[in-house]
This record gives C-alpha cells, sequence and structure tokens, in this order.
C-alpha cells in the first residue's frame, strides 16, 4: 500500500476555487516588483513575507490588492499563469476552474482583453507539458457594486469563446448584500455563464440563502457559515449544490478559530457534495495535496473518503455531462481508486 501522501499526490483531483493572483509566490512578487520599479522594492523582501503571513480577513485583502497591483502587462499575466499551472499539474491535478480578478482588472483600467491573451499563453504553455484542462471564471468584487459587477458579467460574456466559462462575486460579504446583483447574476445566466458566490465565509447562513435564491448560483464559495442552519444543509443536500470546501483559507482569514471546528465532516455525513481547493495557495502557504492531508488529519478521513472528495470536485465541476464522465471513469478502475458508491 502506498502512504498516505503518496496516495493523496497519485489522486486524480480538480480545483474548483482557486484565484489566479493568490498563486503568485512570494518570490513571484519581488520579482515583479523590481521588473515595475514599485515602492515594494524600496520596502525590501521583509515586507513581501509580512505580506504573507496575514492572519486576518482585512489583512488578507490588503495582501491580495497588493499582488494586484504588481500585474501591469500580458507578460506578468503570462508569466504567473504558468507558475500557477505548472504547480497545479505537479500536483495531479487534471482539471481546473481559476479565478480571474477581473472586477480589480477594470478597477485599474486594464484592457481585459489584452491581459487574458497573457493568461491564455501561459495555460497554452503548460496544457502541451502536461495536459492540464483549465476553464475561467471571471470574478467581480462586492465592494464595487453592481454597476462594476455588471461590466464584468459583460467582460465574461465576451471571452467565452475563449474558455471563460463562469461569473461570480467575491470580496466582503459584509459590505455589500448579494441582493444588489441580481440583476447582475440574471444578465449572465442570458449570456450562457455558470453562475458562482463567496457565502458564508463572513457572513452568516443567510447568505448564503440569498445566494441560493437571489442569484440563482450553481456553486457556493467556503458555504462554511451554512451548518449552522440544519434546513440549509438539507437543501443542499438534496439538491447537490456543491460547497467549495477552502480549510486552510478559512483558518488563515480568521473566519475559522481552530480546524476541527470546521464542519466538513458533518457536511460528508449528511451528503452535501464536496470539493477541497486552496483558494489562495501562496498567500495562505497551502497546495492541494496539503489540503487533502489536512482534511485527512483533521476529520480522520479514509481512503475512500479522500476518493469520494476527489471525485466529487470532478462531479461539482462546470464540465458537459460527457467530458466530465471521461475524468470520472478514472475512478473504480483500480484498487487504488475505489469508487466512492
Amino acid at each position: 500500500m502506498p502512504s498516505l501522501e503518496q496516495f493523496i499526490a497519485q489522486l486524480p483531483k480538480a480545483e474548483l476555487h482557486v484565484h489566479l493572483e493568490g498563486c503568485v509566490e512570494p518570490e513571484m512578487l519581488w520579482q515583479l516588483a523590481r521588473r515595475h520599479r514599485t515602492p515594494l522594492v524600496e520596502k525590501g523582501e521583509t515586507a513581501v513575507r509580512q505580506l504573507y503571513s496575514t492572519t486576518d480577513f482585512q489583512g488578507f485583502l490588503q495582501a491580495f490588492k497588493t499582488v494586484c497591483e504588481h500585474l501591469r502587462t500580458p507578460e506578468d499575466y503570462e508569466l504567473i499563469t504558468y507558475d500557477a499551472l505548472r504547480r497545479l499539474a505537479s500536483q495531479n491535478v487534471r482539471y481546473a476552474e481559476v479565478t480571474i480578478s477581473a472586477g480589480v482588472m477594470l478597477w485599474k483600467g486594464e484592457d481585459v482583453p489584452s491581459s487574458f491573451e497573457g493568461i491564455a499563453a501561459g495555460y497554452e504553455r503548460v496544457r502541451k507539458e502536461s495536459g492540464i484542462r483549465v476553464q475561467w471564471i471571471f470574478d467581480a468584487v462586492r465592494q464595487f457594486g453592481p454597476e462594476a459587477a455588471l461590466q464584468v458579467a459583460h467582460t465574461a460574456a465576451a471571452l467565452k469563446q475563449r474558455g471563460v466559462i463562469g461569473f461570480g462575486i467575491g470580496g466582503d460579504e459584509q459590505k455589500a448584500p448579494a441582493e444588489i446583483f441580481r440583476e447582475v447574476f440574471a444578465c449572465a445566466r442570458r449570456e450562457g455563464l455558470h453562475l458562482t458566490a463567496h457565502a458564508g465565509e463572513t457572513a452568516g447562513p443567510e447568505s448564503v440563502w440569498t445566494a441560493l435564491d437571489v442569484l440563482g448560483v450553481e456553486r457556493i464559495g467556503h458555504g462554511l457559515t451554512a451548518a449552522r442552519d440544519a434546513s440549509l444543509v438539507k437543501v443542499l443536500a438534496e439538491k447537490q449544490l456543491p460547497l467549495d470546501i477552502c480549510l486552510t483559507s478559512n483558518l488563515r482569514t480568521g473566519v475559522l478559530r481552530q480546524m476541527a471546528s470546521h464542519p466538513l465532516r458533518q457536511y460528508l455525513e449528511q451528503g452535501v457534495l464536496l470539493s477541497l481547493n486552496t483558494d489562495d495557495p501562496a498567500l495562505f502557504g497551502t497546495d492541494l495535496n496539503r489540503e487533502y492531508l489536512l482534511a485527512q488529519k483533521t476529520f480522520g478521513l479514509t481512503m475512500k473518503e479522500m476518493t469520494r472528495l476527489a471525485e466529487s470536485s470532478f462531479r461539482a465541476a462546470f464540465l458537459p455531462p460527457d467530458e466530465n464522465q471521461i475524468y470520472l471513469s478514472e475512478f473504480g478502475t483500480t484498487a487504488l481508486y475505489p469508487r466512492s458508491d
């Protein structure tokens, strides 16, 4: 039998909740700072390390903002995309839906299609090397309001033929309720985009309810606080509406006080469809294999349960059924990956 680490490393996996900008490693940020001669250079590498050691949500948002400020050219985006996807492929991630902070790009005055050309070039290089399959989700920032979010939705729709398949909102739930984005999500739906939202991360279960009932999302980012409402958990399980679970992220942003109190085990036992994800792996010092190992050690997951999580990550993906079946067919073909059902 392989070791636990070997078993996890060999599991075919999908990553559905990972922000491109959150994949920028400290060394890469320093390289970008020197390339563009930003104020961060004067502060030194110590300041870079401090950015990557935040322990609360506002500190995380500031770190994320700083990374975004250092992305200025298509070449920057190609550089970080290649590095991020190469790391994913090394963890046996076969498929990924990578979130791009298009709302921040527009806020900075960037030409998003031009920046996306850099992203596409980075992806093409990695795809040829590893075969990893990637699609993209454009994310709007709650705090920027519905008009800015609508611009993100239109931009995403214009790039559907380039692999942009989804639209969502992130940012601070406390500062902008989901209700104000009702028409934006309706527009994105008409454009044929898949819908997701960060919800139940820094706000209570009512935020998840609103994302479901008002926005009509197909997947929830985090859903940490949904566990406080038994009726909500029941609905999530019955509808098989997936939750993107991000363990280390929740701990590092301070929305979770201790790992053992995360409701992952409760969700599993109640039949909620889950996927394990890294969210912002560089900022939180993790990767997907570590998230699986953390889940196993914290909640005592069996190999069968870990296989179930890996399988569920593909079931929760925004993929056509026939393509999804190709990935799912890897499960159940050997004794190493027994089917979870």
